[in-house]
């Protein structure tokens, strides 16, 4: 066989040809630009599940202050018992009143994280399903706030504020 029919094999075959460099892999400015690519990517990512963390924070903690009004409200009437929510800047008590120590006990207690919550009053739930000490509550992170109202019927609204 020829030095040129060589040649052709090796080429054929894909391997270049004797004395010369294979054009196969990647050089280092390679795979330094797509390293900074991956890294870009990966930023953009991480700040984009930053900003939707925020969200979901706030709408797990809506959520769970309606969830324990709700939960104040049934439980005074199934009781017959008041059912009152202390709440704080960062969570809430549910708490019964215990008629024969004539105090209120805390059943359940919660600290939310990522929000803020302000409150102008601390609802009572009466067994009729009625609530004195009426309230408005504020829960708000960076992401946006939301009102949670209580009528003097005991029913509790969510409204997205502003």
């Amino acid at each position: 066989m020829t030095k040129a029919d060589k040649c052709i094999v090796q080429e054929a075959l894909g391997t270049p040809p004797m004395g010369e460099k294979s054009a196969r892999g990647f050089t280092l400015i390679e795979a330094v630009v797509a390293v900074a690519l991956a890294g870009f990517i990966i930023q953009i990512g991480a700040f984009s599940w930053g900003r939707l963390e925020a969200k979901f924070r706030l709408q797990a903690g809506v959520w769970e202050i309606h969830t324990c009004l709700s939960q104040a409200r049934f439980k005074a009437i199934w009781s017959g018992t008041p059912v009152r929510v202390q709440l704080s800047a960062s969570g809430y008590v549910l708490e019964s009143y215990d008629d024969a120590a004539k105090v209120w006990r805390a059943e359940k207690s919660a600290g939310l994280e990522g929000v803020e919550i302000l409150a102008n009053n601390t609802p009572t739930f009466h067994p009729e399903g009625t609530v004195s000490d009426l309230a408005s509550i504020t829960v708000s992170n960076a992401r946006g706030s939301y009102k949670i109202t209580i009528a003097i019927s005991g029913r509790i609204k969510v409204a997205k504020a502003g």
